[in-house]
């Protein structure tokens, strides 16, 4: 454990920066809210995934041992995030003509693969809403034997009104409950709730609802908010460290899981609450609704009119951490392409780093580099200030290597340490593909000094031919001599 090292983050319930204090000293719980599965994931869902994702990389680098769960939505998730409608993935199974699993199974499996060209890191433990029903059901039982909810014609809803009269409720949006039932209206459908604010912890399922499982009260299914608590609970106890996820999801869903663990075990359950800003696409909220919704797959292969070519995985990731992940990112094309230039100026020097031969002494200072780094991500993980810093060490590199400055061996292996360790293993940009603008270029380069080792086989020239093919084998090529030439592939 470096002890030395004092992260400090942003708490949303308390509203300010505190030092990171884990309730297990080397053990930190991390739960964090994982996307609905019922559609192909976009920019939304990247920037919360790779904000802890980079949370996930630097406690592990502080020396801590991190269980994070981070849950999938597969039931439950209403449309309009409501407690009547239709569920979001029976819906999609309906519209398909599926089984609401084929539907889970499919956008989780391509849900995965996104995740991992954006070099995130898989969770510890990743639970299904639908695998943890029982939990639910003990989770509802629990609340209502305290008095904190009530049935309705078989759906079970929490009592808002009665909570708040011994514990404030909207203590982590900062509303309050006055507020919240003059502007709270009666929803078709909602009639068997006692008041507007309430939530259902429980909902008796409708003859065309698709999923449900038997309870006390009905053969039905749990309301949302329900889920993260009871796998929270489950896997990391009554309390735990660090709770993430959007900062959409404050209000209701992260307000009514405080509500939940209270009136159930008398206490909250999270110590940090770390939520994630917007991305807006010129200055609206992404959203299917307004026609500025796109896809990762879309943003990988260059395929919306709001774009005009493809982008990597590794720029997705560098645009988002160009942006402090408590600030709202907003997105344009241009702005991307500034991010796929800046991320290449930076791999070009990385490259050249290898190549820099030390001297006896140092004529440039790249002594602190490290520290400083480590100082902004301890400053609640600021990322953007890490690469402000990476750029600056980055010019350097090139100095070192047009000969207009010199590195002794110390200072060039501390360079080389500082930038594989916070460009490659803490920020997670590693050069895992060739930027599609360069792809062409790279299918050239390998069909030249395939032609050169042609040439020298018809020359006889076995030592170059041989070398061209071996060394290309040791990058990972594999070659084939046909006919007409030669084939290739990676």
């Amino acid at each position: 454990m470096e002890d030395q090292k004092k992260l400090n983050i942003y708490n949303t319930l308390t509203r300010e920066k505190e030092v990171f204090i884990p309730l297990h000293p080397s053990y930190v719980g991390m739960y964090v809210c994982g996307p609905t599965v019922y559609g192909d994931p976009h920019l939304g869902h990247a920037r919360p995934a790779i904000t802890f994702d980079i949370v996930f990389r630097y406690l592990r680098y502080l020396g801590y041992k991190v269980r994070y769960v981070r849950n999938i939505t597969d039931v439950g998730h209403l449309e309009q995030d409501a407690d009547s409608g239709e569920d979001k993935v029976a819906k999609k199974a309906r519209l398909d003509c599926l089984e609401p699993m084929e539907v889970v199974q499919y956008y989780l499996n391509r849900y995965r693969d996104a995740m991992q060209a954006l070099n995130v890191l898989p969770p510890s433990i990743e639970p299904h809403a639908s695998g943890h029903i029982i939990e639910q059901i003990a989770l509802v039982r629990q609340i209502a034997a305290n008095g904190y909810a009530y049935e309705s014609e078989g759906s079970v809803y929490f009592d808002v009104i009665k909570y708040n009269q011994t514990h404030p409720y909207g203590i982590l949006s900062n509303r309050h409950i006055d507020d919240m039932l003059n502007t709270t209206r009666e929803l078709e459908g909602q009639e068997e709730k006692r008041h507007p604010v309430d939530f259902a912890l429980w909902k008796k399922a409708q003859p065309e609802h698709i999923m449900r499982w038997p309870s006390p009260w009905s053969e039905g299914f749990p309301g949302w908010h329900c889920e993260c608590t009871a796998m929270g609970k489950k896997y990391l106890g009554d309390h735990f460290d660090i709770h993430g996820g959007g900062m959409d999801l404050v209000f209701p869903h992260h307000e009514c899981e405080i509500a939940q663990s209270v009136a159930s075990q008398g206490s909250e359950m999270v110590r940090y609450w770390m939520h994630n800003n917007m991305i807006t696409i010129k200055g609206q909220k992404m959203g299917k609704s307004l026609g500025n919704f796109i896809t990762l797959e879309q943003f990988f292969s260059g395929n919306h009119p709001m774009l005009t070519q493809a982008y990597s995985p590794m720029t997705i990731r560098f645009f988002i951490l160009q942006a402090h992940y408590r600030s709202t990112l907003d997105f344009s094309d241009e702005a991307l392409s500034a991010s796929a230039k800046g991320l290449e100026r930076l791999l070009e020097s990385v490259a050249r780093l290898p190549k820099l031969v030390p001297s006896k002494q140092s004529t440039v200072d790249v002594k602190g580099l490290l520290q400083r780094c480590d100082e902004a991500m301890c400053d609640d993980l600021n990322t953007p200030i890490v690469i402000a810093h990476l750029f600056e060490a980055s010019k350097v590199i090139n100095q070192v290597a047009d000969g207009k400055a010199t590195l002794s061996g110390a200072d060039l292996e501390d360079l080389k340490h500082t930038f594989r360790l916070f460009m490659e293993d803490l920020l997670g940009l590693q050069e895992k593909e060739v930027a599609a603008g360069n792809m062409e270029a790279y299918k050239k380069a390998i069909d030249l000094l395939l032609t050169i080792r042609l040439e020298a086989k018809q020359n006889k020239d076995w030592a170059t031919s041989d070398k061209i093919r071996s060394e290309l084998s040791g990058f990972g090529f594999a070659i084939k001599d046909t006919k007409d030439g030669f084939e290739w592939s990676l």
